[in-house]
Formats: C-alpha cells, sequence, structure tokens
C-alpha cells in the first residue's frame, strides 16, 4: 500500500507518519506529482495561511497534481486542518483566495460573537446525521483535538458532514466520494483519531 503524504512546506508531516507507524502503516513524505498522481492514498496535512499553502502548492505545481488524484485516478484523499480547508473553494483569510475546489464549500472565520475565545484550541466532541466511512465503529460526541480560528461551510450538498459545536456548529470533517476532510487533528486525538485515521485506510478504492 502506497500511503503519500504531500508535502508543501506547511504541513506536519512527521506527527502523521508517527500516527500512522503505529496502526502499523508506512508511508513517505512527497511533492512529486508523478508520486501523488501514483499513490494508494494521499493524505494532506496543514498548518498556517491559506493564502501561503495555496501559493506553495501552484509554486510546486502540486495542486494540479491533487486534483487529477482525486478526481481522474479516484485515489482517496483526506485533508487534515489547513489541508481539509484547502480542499474547498475558497477562504476570506488574508483576502479571498481560491482554493482547490474539490468541495463547493467557503471558508470563514469562526463567529466570535457569543464569546468564545478564538482560536479554537483544545479537545471538542464531534457528531453526524450521516455516517460514513470515517465514522465507522466510532461513537457519536467522541472526542478529537482542535486548533484553528476558521471553519468550512456546509453549502456542498453532495456531502456528508461531521460536526462540531463551538459557540454555532461548523463542520468538523466531511466525505464526498473519495475525497475526505478533518478539521481536528487526528494524530493528536489519541485512541479515537488512531481509529479515524485506520477507518480511513480501510477505504476501498472505487
Amino acid at each position: 500500500m502506497k500511503i503519500t503524504l504531500i508535502d508543501y512546506g506547511m504541513g506536519n508531516h512527521l506527527s502523521v507518519r508517527n500516527a500512522l507507524s503505529r496502526l502499523g502503516y508506512n508511508s513517505s513524505i512527497s511533492q512529486d506529482p508523478i508520486v501523488i498522481k501514483n499513490s494508494d492514498f494521499i493524505i494532506l496535512p496543514g498548518v498556517g495561511s491559506f493564502r501561503r499553502a495555496m501559493e506553495n502548492l501552484n509554486g510546486l505545481g502540486l495542486s494540479e497534481a491533487i486534483i487529477q488524484a482525486a478526481t481522474e485516478n479516484g485515489i482517496p484523499m483526506l485533508g487534515i486542518c489547513l489541508g481539509m480547508q484547502l480542499l474547498g473553494s475558497e477562504s476570506t483569510e488574508d483576502g479571498t483566495s481560491e482554493g482547490l475546489h474539490l468541495i463547493d464549500n467557503k471558508i470563514s472565520k469562526l463567529d466570535s460573537s457569543s464569546g468564545i475565545r478564538i482560536p479554537h484550541v483544545g479537545f471538542n466532541n464531534v457528531y453526524w446525521k450521516t455516517a460514513n466511512a470515517l465514522t465507522d465503529e466510532l461513537n457519536q460526541n467522541s472526542d478529537f483535538y482542535f486548533t484553528h480560528s476558521y471553519a468550512m461551510t456546509d453549502s456542498d450538498k453532495s456531502a456528508d458532514y461531521i460536526y462540531c459545536d463551538y459557540g454555532a456548529p461548523f463542520v468538523a470533517g466531511f466525505r464526498k466520494h473519495n475525497i475526505f476532510g478533518v478539521q481536528f487533528h487526528p494524530e493528536k486525538s489519541q485512541r479515537t483519531g488512531l481509529k479515524l485515521l485506520k477507518n480511513f485506510l480501510e477505504i476501498k478504492r472505487a
């Protein structure tokens, strides 16, 4: 099994790789478009600025490779934290920046009008209305570790969503065909996070 973590200079790749290793999976870190397009599973980690991340992906020729891998090659893909946001259509962070358009959702800052503290940091429970492969054998209201200031909308009705309440509900994860995203960090979410990663890596390619 060929698991590739995409390296665009802004991901916590080693933490994810260590989590996969604990599950018994070998993985590689690459910014080679050919390697990415010939993987069995792709993971797009990320922390930091949306605009800078997209500039890096575009500059390295990775945006096209990611889109082709997901849409034409049907490779299961998981975006983590900023990596999930990059799969969306655009973000209002640092103005307006276009994403990869793999899901038709925008990203905007969490609403602090209720007095919540931003960034949202720590363990919070998540829930879903429609189960999908990521949530297999996970309990509703399982805890995952978050650290973010921006969140994705759920405008794209072709996806199944995981939610978290922090002042108001926001998208904590999604599945759209072979494309998955989680706003939280499964690699930092102890046993439950490892189970979610295992669920992803057991998905059968279409």
